[in-house]
């Protein structure tokens, strides 16, 4: 009796320690990943002088590395095209990813599956691939150095597609009989019944591509050229061959960063129910 209550004790502390263990590992990765963003914020609050310090705390704090990029750049004018771009482009994957998506789910027509496959195989192809071919149209139609050379190649996403199509193939087909049966068409059908459905779903993949938009730089970099017309262009303005000039650079970039983290942290439930609820990890 007296050794199985000792084993019983040993297995019951094992069990305890594991969660502890667990959250304590989940607890180091977390500061890992969260201290690059921390030592950003820290940079630019420093004095110019103290810019190259390593000291983990900024003391005392200054605005002058922000007062400096409001100087250099019109961060207001930069962030109302950068929010242009980043909405036009996720507003347009969204709108393709949902219609793709319901035609993959509820249709049936001959190379389903293979069309289907094509879908993935683009989202396996590296960007390199396909950058010089969309730089080449955007130079004959003539809207290179505009926003709309960044929205138009990136209008659709195979992971949209992908994703949404996840969902709709869990979505009741007898809501999809019912309303055939209403004598609602497919058009009618897919805004009426299933985008109201959808709206968690298409919520989450609206916030994930809006932040994959947001943090865009080397697409805008090619087709911008020199012209800093987003937030993440206007960065370059503070690198030069005798230096960089950190201070107002991570201000800047802590300034790109910030809507983006605020958005995740009010709405990153959704994000989450998203991929658990599509199935995909």
């Amino acid at each position: 009796m007296t050794t199985s209550r000792a084993m019983t004790a040993v297995l019951s502390v094992g069990e305890t320690r594991r969660p502890v263990l667990g959250h304590a590992a989940l607890a180091v990765l977390g500061v890992v990943c969260i201290f690059p963003i921390y030592w950003l914020y820290a940079t630019s609050f420093r004095a110019p002088e103290d810019i190259y310090s390593l000291s983990p705390f900024p003391w005392p704090l200054s605005g002058a590395n922000y007062a400096t990029a409001f100087q250099v750049l019109d961060i207001g004018g930069l962030l109302l095209n950068t929010t242009v771009m980043a909405v036009g482009i996720a507003l347009g994957q969204l709108l393709t990813g949902l219609l793709a998506g319901y035609a993959f789910a509820a249709w049936e027509f001959r190379g389903k599956q293979l069309l289907y496959l094509v879908f993935v195989a683009t989202w396996l192809v590296p960007f390199q691939v396909t950058m010089i071919p969309n730089y080449v149209l955007l130079s004959q139609l003539g809207v290179l150095n505009t926003i709309a050379g960044v929205v138009l190649p990136s209008l659709c996403s195979a992971l949209g597609v992908i994703l949404l199509r996840q969902h709709m193939q869990g979505f009741p087909t007898e809501l999809l009989e019912a309303a055939r049966l209403d004598g609602r068409g497919s058009w009618a059908t897919l805004w009426t019944v299933v985008v109201p459905n959808l709206r968690p779903a298409l919520a989450a993949l609206g916030i994930l591509l809006f932040v994959n938009a947001w943090n865009e730089y080397f697409w805008p970099a090619l087709v911008l050229q020199r012209s800093n017309a987003v937030l993440q262009l206007g960065l370059r303005s503070f690198m030069g061959s005798e230096g960089n000039d950190w201070g107002p650079m991570m201000a800047t970039a802590g300034m790109a960063c910030l809507p983006v983290l605020l958005l995740y942290l009010v709405l990153q439930k959704q994000i989450v129910n998203g991929f658990v609820r599509s199935g995909l990890k």
